[in-house]
């Protein structure tokens, strides 16, 4: 390794995160919990099979319901995820001056996940949604990037938040 070290010496990088790429979006947030909102919808309407059904079709029902929790607990997380990565990584001290409520909204968003992974409470996962979006408003601000609010255009409804174009 000395020689190695001798022939292709370290330079010392600098740099805001583990890979310097600098591209942050809270969209994949958006979209996690369009999708936690939707497995919660799809829980309340499974049907649950009555008195005398089939095996079958009890196991069937049984594999639903855990494929459904499976991916609202995956994407809850996946949630926490990428604003924990946009706070830790993208946020920088003069966001939080100018924004002093931020890390308690990154806490809020935190907690609602939380919840939205340990309850079918469709309320809970709304909540998300909204905290989500409030979130990615203050993210685009930070880049002096104007917001709109679209419709989803999926089954789940609602509506996601969108740089406006410079």
């Amino acid at each position: 390794m000395s020689l190695l070290g001798k022939l292709f010496p370290a330079r010392v990088a600098h740099a805001h995160c583990d890979i310097p790429c600098g591209i942050y979006d809270p969209h994949a947030a958006q979209i996690a919990a369009l999708t936690v909102i939707r497995m919660n919808q799809l829980i309340n309407n499974l049907k649950m099979p009555g008195l005398g059904s089939s095996p079958a079709d009890m196991s069937a029902y049984g594999a639903e319901l855990s494929r459904l929790a499976a991916t609202k607990e995956q994407h809850a997380e996946l949630v926490k995820h990428e604003v924990r990565i946009i706070a830790g990584d993208y946020f920088k001290p003069e966001h939080a001056q100018k924004y002093p409520d931020l890390f308690n909204k990154v806490n809020g968003i935190m907690k609602l996940a939380s919840t939205a992974r340990q309850k079918n409470d469709l309320k809970a996962a709304q909540d998300l949604l909204a905290a989500v979006q409030e979130f990615a408003v203050i993210f685009w601000e930070t880049k002096g990037i104007k917001t709109r609010k679209q419709p989803s255009g999926h089954t789940v409804g609602g509506e996601l938040v969108y740089p406006l174009p410079a």
